[in-house]
């Protein structure tokens, strides 16, 4: 089940760090910018350019996808299986206006449709809130430093 707390995290940020492994078991991780939550169990990101992901998930379709707020230094970590959709099919066009509203400059570029059953939903904390902090002045700390980067 995706808690509330996921979904507004992937429905905010939408950019989460997939957790995949290779047929030798070495670990990918890789970022896809392009997740929705579909139902109450699954998500799922567009694929335009991610042929390792791909052949990965193909191998060993468990995955690992970590999503982050930066400013409030909090994560949601999804762990479950990967189904890979490809374009062309009747699934994949079913699943196509989830995505494409969000990214029509994208769209048609998306070569298949990830699917991710979750089977576990954690929440992640930094441990800055163990010390008494509030999210209302890590937000502030973390908005002050990304506006000091962004004036180049």
């Amino acid at each position: 089940m995706i808690t509330d707390f996921a979904k507004q995290m992937i429905e905010t940020w939408r950019l989460g760090f997939i957790a995949t492994a290779d047929a030798d078991g070495n670990v990918n991780l890789s970022p896809k910018g392009t997740f929705v939550v579909l139902d109450e169990k699954t998500f799922g990101f567009a694929e335009m350019r991610s042929p390792n992901t791909l052949a990965n998930i193909a191998t060993r379709p468990l995955v690992e996808v970590n999503f982050f707020d930066i400013l409030a230094r909090k994560a949601a970590r999804l762990r479950g299986m990967a189904t890979t959709i490809d374009r062309g099919t009747e699934k994949f066009e079913k699943l196509l206006p989830q995505f494409a509203p969000l990214w029509p400059d994208l769209a048609n570029r998306f070569n298949a449709i990830v699917t991710i059953e979750a089977q576990t939903c954690q929440p992640i904390t930094s441990p800055a809130y163990d010390a008494g902090a509030k999210e209302e002045d890590l937000r502030q700390i973390w908005c002050g430093k990304i506006a000091e980067l962004c004036q180049c």
